[in-house]
């Protein structure tokens, strides 16, 4: 009896950690997802004297792609978004997120851009407001500004095929 309850706590720990051990880390559930995407007024990375609003991201649905030049992971998944951007499929729109507007546009310049336009958020204001802890992030929004799927680090041709082509696909009502 003395053993009983320390021997449950530990039975109860080591299921926890093994049921840990099977969950994918990409998968991080967001409390955004089914909800609006928050307001925002920014600056385009390409022009400091003109801005952008969520409104100018609504009528369609729109890949958000949250990157930095001084991230790695975002070096990673960056041909995939260039290659991804050249079928057409949908718009690429980029949160340059915590970045210097010189270094940002270097590297855009240097490996190619993939976005219709991007943000430039340096204080990571709406970075914050859509819960990014970490660089790369995406978000598929529809066509009303809702926030649909959520990708924690980077883009892989799995994810690609397999979430991301399907749902656009469905949002736009296309099956093609």
């Amino acid at each position: 009896m003395r053993f009983a309850i320390p021997l449950a706590i530990f039975i109860g720990l080591v299921i926890l950690l093994a049921r840990g051990l099977h969950l994918d880390p990409r998968l991080v559930p967001s409390p955004l997802i089914g909800k609006p995407a928050p307001e925002f007024s920014l600056t385009k990375l390409s022009d400091p004297a003109a801005s952008m609003t969520k409104a100018d991201l609504a009528g369609r649905p729109v890949m958000l792609n949250v990157w930095s030049s001084w991230c790695g992971a975002c070096r990673e998944e960056h041909p995939l978004l260039v290659a991804t951007a050249r079928t057409g499929e949908f718009e690429i729109f980029g949160l340059n997120y915590k970045d210097t507007r010189e270094d940002a546009k270097q590297i855009l310049a240097r490996a190619g851009n993939p976005y219709k336009e991007s943000l430039f958020d340096p204080e990571g204001r709406l970075g914050l407001d859509l819960g990014v802890y970490g660089v790369p992030e995406t978000f598929i929004l529809d066509g009303q500004g809702v926030i649909r799927f959520k990708q924690v680090g980077p883009i892989t041709p799995e994810v690609l095929n397999g979430r991301i082509l399907p749902l656009m696909r469905e949002l736009r009502g296309s099956k093609t």
